[in-house]
């Protein structure tokens, strides 16, 4: 039965994106399906998500932090400027309606996605740099999102900073936290080993819900606002790759970093902006629906993005291969 769970939980995680835009149609089309992800059940699913995340990290992951400070520190500097700077200029370009625009500023304000570990693994990048970027983004998220919220949206809404820095606080450091702490512990058991196997699975299941649970209460709202929405989503994600990977470039970074930093910077934890977005700005559901089409396109172009860098090193490679032949 666990060996059977756990090939299930691969092909989730290979699908990912796939399988949270079906959750989210079908809980258009049916309404009832996700209704109960909101308020406290909102708050749980979000939380085992980032206990799925910290259940994975290990002392060497955190010894990152301390042996590669450099690395951490352009990295975060990078997450939380790029990101937060982009979104605001986004927003007064196009001159966006208040929700959208308190949505795509919630996902640029962010730490950075817990799925950009496998991005960057995938595309052949620093996986070490990648968890080091991770774990201090979210670290520093229960500081910084609320922060840079009230810097960029104050003058617009009323950002409840300290009721952010708490929600943000339970939902991320704590199960992170306690997940961590059951993988010191616990990480050699066998047992323990096994259960992991399936966790991809819980996350992506979390992430689904999540997304559903929007789609259940506004998702009317996306055929008059979508196009929009998806345009900015993508704008934003994109600019956020292609600035992230010059930054590794100007900091003199190998190959690899510069493809870790690219993923960093752009994949944003967005599920994190589509709960605070539900908790603390619910006059404006645009903001939640702005969230969670971030939270799917996120997946979608952080994957592709992945499999270009991919792609590009096997041309490589093939080229290298068929060089001593051709010069025979």
């Amino acid at each position: 039965m666990l060996s059977f769970l756990q090939k299930i939980s691969r092909v989730l995680a290979n699908q990912t994106a796939v399988f949270v835009i079906l959750t989210g149609l079908a809980a258009y089309f049916y309404p009832p399906l996700c209704l109960w992800v909101k308020g406290t059940a909102q708050t749980v699913v979000l939380g085992v998500i980032m206990l799925t995340m910290g259940m994975t990290l290990t002392k060497d992951d955190f010894r990152i932090l301390a042996q590669r400070p450099l690395d951490i520190f352009i990295g975060a500097c990078a997450q939380y400027t790029l990101m937060p700077l982009l979104a605001w200029s986004l927003v007064h370009f196009f001159h966006l309606p208040k929700g959208i625009a308190v949505g795509i500023l919630i996902v640029g304000t962010c730490p950075g996605g817990v799925s950009s570990n496998i991005m960057s693994y995938l595309a052949h990048g620093d996986v070490a740099f990648s968890v080091g970027m991770t774990t201090a983004s979210t670290l520093l998220a229960p500081v910084m999102t609320p922060l840079l919220m009230e810097w960029l949206a104050g003058e617009t809404v009323h950002v409840n900073t300290w009721g952010m820095f708490q929600s943000i606080l339970i939902v991320t450091l704590i199960p992170v936290g306690i997940g961590a702490f059951l993988n010191f512990f616990f990480g050699k058991a066998q047992s323990y080993r096994e259960a992991m196997g399936i966790m991809p699975a819980v996350s992506v299941i979390g992430l689904a819900c999540i997304v559903g649970g929007i789609m259940s209460y506004h998702g009317d709202r996306f055929f008059t606002s979508g196009a929009m929405i998806f345009l900015i989503v993508a704008l934003h994600n994109t600019l956020g790759y292609a600035t992230g990977y010059l930054v590794g470039r100007a900091a003199g970074m190998n190959p690899a970093k510069r493809r870790t930093i690219s993923i960093e910077v752009g994949c944003q934890n967005a599920g994190l902006g589509t709960h605070l977005a539900t908790v603390h700005f619910p006059a404006l559901p645009e903001a939640a629906l702005a969230s969670a089409v971030a939270c799917v396109y996120h997946s979608i172009s952080g994957t592709v993005l992945a499999n270009l860098f991919a792609l590009r090193d096997r041309r490589k490679e093939k080229k290298r291969n068929t060089l001593p032949s051709s010069g025979k």
